[in-house]
């Protein structure tokens, strides 16, 4: 059997649930990779068969979006190309974790394809949103479109929605509480993050940077760049993981029973509706580092409460599920 495997490539997220996925896969098949996108920080142990540009956004440095630096990014011309250009007929499924150029190769050609991502758990009108629609809706909609849909999110809101990918080298992780706080927070700019943080003089805060390339440390802020390795040793032996609103790190955080506070990015809109689901766990959710931001640190310092989650370990499962499902029956060896 053939599979491609599409990954989105914008955040660590995608890339992160990817290295739980591709082993699994790889026992049902021959397993062809694909990446596009520019901005994560963490790679695949296995070689990529294709490697697309994509269509990423650029984290800014005051909470939010670079709109510029993300406009000069794009390149619809090699987008559009690539999505006319990629072989598709030689693969028995396609599985897709919220990439565009696959998906639209998909349509475009006919194939059916399998998303198996956080972002299709919006297709169910029942995951939580913030207010009234928003055009963001649009991109769940369009950006990466198939023909079937298997959800991850914080809760099981609907039927094909599970609890979140918790990788096993996550599960395996011993965990303590040294007393420092894990800090990602990549749509602030390093010096603002050491400017608030430092304030608060009686923690020490482990920051992981994606522009930082060399350990930094002023006072009782340590600012480092992102590594896999490096993250979850700090993330496991942490008091509580300060990070935006993304939906993988304050998953495993949550599994490991850490306390978590989110900011997510403003005019993000998955990121708002993450934080919006993980407040109804009871997660702290602050939408701005300003005057009052000290005062809402120091209020989760000294809150002890725990949040008890449930994400069973039924990732092979959900995968063996999906090939038996969606994949192309096998001809029958005489």
């Amino acid at each position: 059997m053939k599979i491609l495997f599409a990954i989105q490539g914008t955040g660590n997220g995608h890339i992160s649930r990817a290295r739980e996925v591709v082993p699994l896969l790889q026992q049902h098949g021959d397993v062809d990779l694909l990446v596009s996108g520019t901005q994560a920080e963490v790679s695949l142990s296995q070689p990529l068969k294709y490697q697309y540009h994509g269509f990423s956004f650029v984290f800014g440095t005051h909470g939010g979006v670079d709109k510029w630096a993300t406009y000069k990014l794009m390149n619809l011309p090699q987008l559009w190309k690539d999505m006319h250009s990629l072989p598709l007929q030689q693969y028995d499924l396609i599985v897709n974790d919220f990439e565009p150029v696959s998906a639209w190769a998909c349509k475009l050609q006919k194939v059916p394809s399998v998303s198996l991502s956080h972002q299709c758990s919006f297709v169910s009108p029942k995951t939580p949103r913030p207010g009234k629609w928003n055009y963001a809706e649009w991109l769940f909609k369009y950006y990466s479109p198939t023909t079937y849909h298997i959800g991850f999110h914080f809760e099981q809101y609907d039927s094909f929605i599970h609890t979140p990918v918790i990788r096993s080298e996550i599960r395996a992780l011993e965990t303590s509480n040294k007393g420092h706080y894990t800090v990602y927070l990549p749509a602030y700019d390093d010096k603002i993050l050491i400017k608030h943080l430092s304030e608060v003089k009686d923690v020490e805060w482990q920051v992981f940077s994606k522009r930082q390339k060399t350990l930094l440390r002023e006072g009782n802020v340590t600012v480092m760049p992102v590594s896999n390795d490096g993250f979850n040793q700090s993330m496991a032996s942490c008091a509580g993981l300060l990070t935006g609103g993304g939906f993988e790190g304050p998953a495993e955080a949550l599994f490991l029973g850490k306390k978590v506070m989110m900011i997510p990015m403003m005019g993000q809109y998955e990121q708002q509706c993450n934080a919006l689901a993980a407040s109804k766990l009871g997660v702290p959710v602050v939408h701005h580092i300003d005057n009052y931001f000290i005062q809402h640190l120091q209020k989760w310092i000294a809150d002890d409460k725990k949040i008890i989650v449930d994400f069973k370990d039924e990732t092979a499962q959900i995968v063996e599920n999906m090939v038996k499902q969606y994949a192309k029956p096998q001809p029958i060896l005489a």
